[in-house]
């Protein structure tokens, strides 16, 4: 038993529901196990913009996370993230990379309002490798290639459609009068 708990440890059979035991069983045996991830080497990436929030390093720092989400080749579904500081100092750079996606003022920062559709990017990342040897990514530049169109949710109302349009009858398919149909 691993848990403090005073609560009695769940088995498989309480959270799986009939017979997905034995088939989770045979999945569990063939399957090899994957590899950790290991930093991207260094190198140029197509990247979507994921998301943009606001956040405090542990020491306390505000900053900007970027994460980017490779979108082709051999790496593509991976992270990078990218830190921009919200202090004096780093403060240009981070205007800098903001104004890029669209983020022009506090308020669409604070919102991360990142304008509608896909970001596609070119992001440029250097391999870091820290004083106890451990290798991270770093982003050191990216340029917005495209903003791709969002896609357009198929039962939205076409440009010009609105509720005064007279191409569609509301009650065209109403019961008539006295209850016969």
């Amino acid at each position: 038993m691993y848990s403090n708990d005073t609560q009695p440890r769940r088995r498989l059979t309480d959270i799986l529901a009939n017979g997905q035991c034995g088939n989770l069983r045979d999945a569990w045996n063939r399957t090899e196990a994957a590899p950790d991830f290991a930093p991207l080497p260094a190198g140029t990436y197509e990247c979507h913009v994921h998301s943009v929030e606001l956040f405090n390093a542990r020491t306390g720092t505000p900053g900007v996370k970027i994460r980017f989400d490779v979108c082709e080749g051999e790496h593509a579904g991976r992270a990078l993230f990218h830190d921009c500081w919200l202090t004096p100092a780093a403060l240009p750079q981070t205007k800098r990379d903001c104004l890029k996606l669209g983020l022009d003022s506090l308020d669409k920062l604070e919102s991360a309002a990142v304008p509608p559709g896909r970001i596609q990017c070119r992001v440029r990342v250097a391999l870091r490798r820290d004083d106890d040897g451990t290798e991270r990514n770093r982003v050191t530049r990216f340029d917005v290639l495209r903003v791709d169109e969002p896609e357009r949710d198929p039962f939205a109302p076409t440009d010009g459609a609105d509720a005064g349009d007279a191409s569609f009858d509301f009650g065209a398919n109403a019961k008539p009068e006295g209850g016969a149909s």
